[in-house]
Protein backbone atom coordinates (compact mmCIF):
# COMPACT_ATOMS: atom_id res chain seq x y z
CA UNK A 1 0.00 0.00 0.00
CA UNK A 2 1.32 3.45 -0.92
CA UNK A 3 1.55 5.64 2.17
CA UNK A 4 3.17 8.59 0.42
CA UNK A 5 0.02 10.67 0.43
CA UNK A 6 -0.33 14.44 0.55
CA UNK A 7 0.08 15.88 4.03
CA UNK A 8 -3.09 16.91 5.84
CA UNK A 9 -2.22 19.56 8.41
CA UNK A 10 -4.49 21.52 10.74
CA UNK A 11 -3.14 24.86 11.95
CA UNK A 12 -4.13 26.55 15.19
CA UNK A 13 -3.22 29.66 17.14
CA UNK A 14 -1.15 32.58 15.91
CA UNK A 15 -0.54 33.21 12.24
CA UNK A 16 2.89 32.06 11.05
CA UNK A 17 4.07 35.64 10.45
CA UNK A 18 3.08 36.75 13.97
CA UNK A 19 4.12 33.72 16.03
CA UNK A 20 6.86 33.68 18.65
CA UNK A 21 6.84 29.88 19.06
CA UNK A 22 6.08 27.02 16.67
CA UNK A 23 4.77 23.66 17.86
CA UNK A 24 4.72 20.44 15.85
CA UNK A 25 1.74 18.68 17.45
CA UNK A 26 1.39 14.91 17.01
CA UNK A 27 -1.82 13.09 17.94
CA UNK A 28 -2.21 9.62 19.42
CA UNK A 29 -3.20 6.37 17.74
CA UNK A 30 -6.72 6.40 16.23
CA UNK A 31 -7.06 10.06 17.16
CA UNK A 32 -7.02 13.21 15.03
CA UNK A 33 -5.35 16.57 14.64
CA UNK A 34 -8.22 18.12 16.56
CA UNK A 35 -7.49 15.85 19.55
CA UNK A 36 -3.91 17.05 20.01
CA UNK A 37 -5.02 20.65 19.50
CA UNK A 38 -7.23 20.28 22.57
CA UNK A 39 -3.92 20.30 24.47
CA UNK A 40 -3.03 23.56 22.72
CA UNK A 41 -6.34 25.02 23.88
CA UNK A 42 -5.63 23.92 27.45
CA UNK A 43 -2.15 25.50 27.34
CA UNK A 44 -3.92 28.69 26.39
CA UNK A 45 -1.01 30.98 25.52
CA UNK A 46 -1.09 33.51 22.71
CA UNK A 47 1.65 33.90 20.13
CA UNK A 48 2.03 30.20 19.33
CA UNK A 49 1.62 28.66 15.88
CA UNK A 50 0.60 24.99 16.07
CA UNK A 51 0.84 22.59 13.12
CA UNK A 52 -0.97 19.29 13.65
CA UNK A 53 -0.55 16.79 10.80
CA UNK A 54 -3.02 13.93 10.46
CA UNK A 55 -1.53 10.44 10.47
CA UNK A 56 -2.18 8.07 7.59
CA UNK A 57 -5.36 6.22 8.54
CA UNK A 58 -5.15 8.01 11.92
CA UNK A 59 -2.11 6.03 13.14
CA UNK A 60 1.55 6.89 12.69
CA UNK A 61 2.55 3.22 12.47
CA UNK A 62 0.53 -0.03 12.74
CA UNK A 63 2.21 -2.07 15.49
CA UNK A 64 3.14 -1.25 19.08
CA UNK A 65 6.02 1.17 19.46
CA UNK A 66 8.24 -1.54 21.01
CA UNK A 67 7.68 -3.98 18.15
CA UNK A 68 10.60 -4.78 15.81
CA UNK A 69 11.16 -1.70 13.67
CA UNK A 70 10.59 -3.52 10.40
CA UNK A 71 7.02 -4.34 11.42
CA UNK A 72 6.22 -0.63 11.54
CA UNK A 73 7.65 0.13 8.11
CA UNK A 74 7.16 1.84 5.72
CA UNK A 75 4.73 3.79 7.90
CA UNK A 76 7.29 4.90 10.50
CA UNK A 77 9.62 6.29 7.85
CA UNK A 78 6.72 8.12 6.20
CA UNK A 79 5.61 9.60 9.53
CA UNK A 80 9.13 10.80 10.34
CA UNK A 81 9.24 12.40 6.89
CA UNK A 82 6.02 14.27 7.70
CA UNK A 83 7.72 15.68 10.80
CA UNK A 84 10.83 16.62 8.83
CA UNK A 85 8.77 18.33 6.16
CA UNK A 86 7.09 20.65 8.66
CA UNK A 87 10.17 21.40 10.76
CA UNK A 88 12.41 21.95 7.72
CA UNK A 89 9.78 24.20 6.14
CA UNK A 90 9.78 26.36 9.26
CA UNK A 91 13.57 26.49 9.38
CA UNK A 92 13.69 27.28 5.66
CA UNK A 93 11.34 30.20 6.29
CA UNK A 94 13.63 31.65 8.92
CA UNK A 95 12.35 30.13 12.16
CA UNK A 96 15.27 29.47 14.54
CA UNK A 97 15.29 25.98 16.03
CA UNK A 98 15.13 27.41 19.55
CA UNK A 99 11.60 28.62 18.70
CA UNK A 100 10.45 25.13 17.65
CA UNK A 101 8.79 22.67 20.04
CA UNK A 102 8.03 19.01 19.35
CA UNK A 103 4.89 17.88 21.19
CA UNK A 104 2.97 14.62 21.18
CA UNK A 105 0.62 12.41 23.15
CA UNK A 106 0.87 8.60 23.33
CA UNK A 107 1.79 7.31 19.85
CA UNK A 108 2.42 10.91 18.84
CA UNK A 109 4.78 11.34 21.81
CA UNK A 110 6.69 8.25 20.69
CA UNK A 111 6.98 9.70 17.20
CA UNK A 112 8.10 13.07 18.59
CA UNK A 113 10.74 11.39 20.74
CA UNK A 114 12.01 9.31 17.81
CA UNK A 115 12.11 12.30 15.47
CA UNK A 116 14.01 14.31 18.07
CA UNK A 117 16.63 11.63 18.77
CA UNK A 118 17.25 11.19 15.03
CA UNK A 119 17.40 14.96 14.46
CA UNK A 120 18.98 16.47 17.59
CA UNK A 121 19.13 20.26 17.67
CA UNK A 122 18.81 23.06 20.18
CA UNK A 123 15.01 23.07 20.08
CA UNK A 124 12.84 25.31 22.17
CA UNK A 125 11.48 22.19 23.83
CA UNK A 126 10.24 18.63 23.53
CA UNK A 127 6.95 17.73 25.26
CA UNK A 128 6.37 13.99 25.59
CA UNK A 129 3.01 13.18 27.15
CA UNK A 130 3.08 9.39 27.77
CA UNK A 131 5.60 8.26 25.18
CA UNK A 132 9.15 7.06 24.64
CA UNK A 133 11.69 6.17 21.99
CA UNK A 134 10.63 3.62 19.38
CA UNK A 135 12.13 0.15 19.13
CA UNK A 136 12.15 -3.27 20.81
CA UNK A 137 13.84 -4.07 24.10
CA UNK A 138 17.61 -3.80 23.77
CA UNK A 139 17.53 -1.08 21.09
CA UNK A 140 20.73 0.95 20.93
CA UNK A 141 19.86 4.43 19.73
CA UNK A 142 22.77 6.29 18.10
CA UNK A 143 24.46 8.98 20.17
CA UNK A 144 24.90 11.44 17.31
CA UNK A 145 24.46 15.17 17.74
CA UNK A 146 23.55 17.34 20.71
CA UNK A 147 20.38 18.93 22.05
CA UNK A 148 22.27 21.93 23.48
CA UNK A 149 20.25 22.03 26.72
CA UNK A 150 16.87 21.68 25.03
CA UNK A 151 14.23 21.42 27.78
CA UNK A 152 12.56 18.01 27.51
CA UNK A 153 9.48 17.15 29.56
CA UNK A 154 8.43 13.51 29.97
CA UNK A 155 5.16 12.84 31.76
CA UNK A 156 3.65 9.38 32.18
CA UNK A 157 1.77 6.99 34.46
CA UNK A 158 3.32 4.18 36.46
CA UNK A 159 0.51 1.87 35.29
CA UNK A 160 0.05 2.89 31.65
CA UNK A 161 -0.94 -0.13 29.54
CA UNK A 162 0.66 1.19 26.35
CA UNK A 163 3.93 2.77 27.45
CA UNK A 164 6.05 1.01 30.10
CA UNK A 165 7.60 3.45 32.53
CA UNK A 166 10.95 1.68 31.99
CA UNK A 167 10.98 2.90 28.38
CA UNK A 168 10.29 6.44 29.53
CA UNK A 169 13.29 6.08 31.88
CA UNK A 170 15.47 4.83 28.99
CA UNK A 171 14.32 7.69 26.79
CA UNK A 172 15.12 10.30 29.40
CA UNK A 173 18.60 8.81 29.81
CA UNK A 174 19.22 9.12 26.08
CA UNK A 175 18.15 12.75 26.02
CA UNK A 176 20.40 13.51 28.99
CA UNK A 177 23.39 11.83 27.31
CA UNK A 178 22.79 14.00 24.25
CA UNK A 179 22.79 17.26 26.17
CA UNK A 180 19.11 17.88 26.91
CA UNK A 181 17.79 19.33 30.17
CA UNK A 182 15.08 16.89 31.23
CA UNK A 183 12.21 16.83 33.68
CA UNK A 184 10.37 13.52 34.16
CA UNK A 185 7.19 13.08 36.16
CA UNK A 186 5.62 9.69 36.80
CA UNK A 187 2.07 9.88 38.13
CA UNK A 188 0.74 7.09 40.30
CA UNK A 189 -2.37 5.38 38.93
CA UNK A 190 -3.00 7.96 36.21
CA UNK A 191 -5.11 6.93 33.24
CA UNK A 192 -4.07 7.35 29.60
CA UNK A 193 -4.43 11.12 29.50
CA UNK A 194 -2.66 14.45 29.92
CA UNK A 195 -3.20 15.92 33.38
CA UNK A 196 -3.21 19.57 34.42
CA UNK A 197 0.31 19.43 35.87
CA UNK A 198 1.63 18.21 32.52
CA UNK A 199 -0.21 21.05 30.78
CA UNK A 200 1.43 23.51 33.16
CA UNK A 201 4.85 22.01 32.37
CA UNK A 202 4.23 22.58 28.68
CA UNK A 203 2.97 26.09 29.34
CA UNK A 204 6.12 26.87 31.30
CA UNK A 205 8.41 25.85 28.45
CA UNK A 206 6.36 27.68 25.82
CA UNK A 207 6.11 30.82 27.92
CA UNK A 208 9.88 30.80 28.19
CA UNK A 209 10.20 30.73 24.40
CA UNK A 210 7.72 33.58 23.99
CA UNK A 211 9.66 35.60 26.54
CA UNK A 212 12.92 34.64 24.80
CA UNK A 213 14.24 32.50 27.65
CA UNK A 214 15.04 28.78 27.52
CA UNK A 215 13.05 27.48 30.47
CA UNK A 216 12.21 24.08 31.94
CA UNK A 217 9.56 23.29 34.56
CA UNK A 218 10.75 22.94 38.12
CA UNK A 219 11.47 19.47 39.45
Amino acid sequence: MNVHMKEQITYYGAAFSEAKAFVLSLHGRSQSSETILEIAERIGLEGIHYAAPKAYQNSWYPEKFMAPLERNEPFLTYSLEVCSSIVNRWIGNGVPTEKIVLMGFSQGACLAAEYAIRNPKGYGGVLLFTGGLIGPEGTNWPLKGNFDRTPVFLGTSDVDEWVPVERVDESEAMFVQMGAKTVKRVYRGMGHLVNDEEIEAGRCILKGIIENEKTEPNN
